[in-house]
């Protein structure tokens, strides 16, 4: 039996925990995941670019009141990739 490489985009921890929490939900803000993934801002910032550069998630960024608000939504392309990397895993833990 043959192993698939791992897609290396999701094989980050912090990039797999803020796509598991992104699946589970339907929106979530910068400030919730960097409390759920307990990341730094700086940390999360740069993973949460490269998981929007991939295409995996959608970013957009307002303003409630005079406070900016970042907010993340996984994509169809996000979920495909995610459903992908667990069966891969599942692979690797196969008897």
């Amino acid at each position: 039996m043959g192993f698939n490489q791992l897609d290396p985009l999701l094989h980050s921890q912090l990039r797999l925990a803020v796509m598991s929490l992104l699946i589970s939900v339907e929106t979530a803000d910068f400030v919730y995941i960097k409390e759920q993934t307990e990341s730094t801002a700086g940390n999360l910032s740069v993973q949460l670019d490269k998981l929007s550069t991939a295409g995996y998630i959608e970013i957009t960024k307002q303003f409630e009141g005079k406070k900016p608000k970042t907010t993340c939504k996984v994509t169809q392309k996000g979920v495909d990739a995610f459903d992908n990397y667990v069966k891969e895993i599942q692979q690797y833990l196969k008897p």
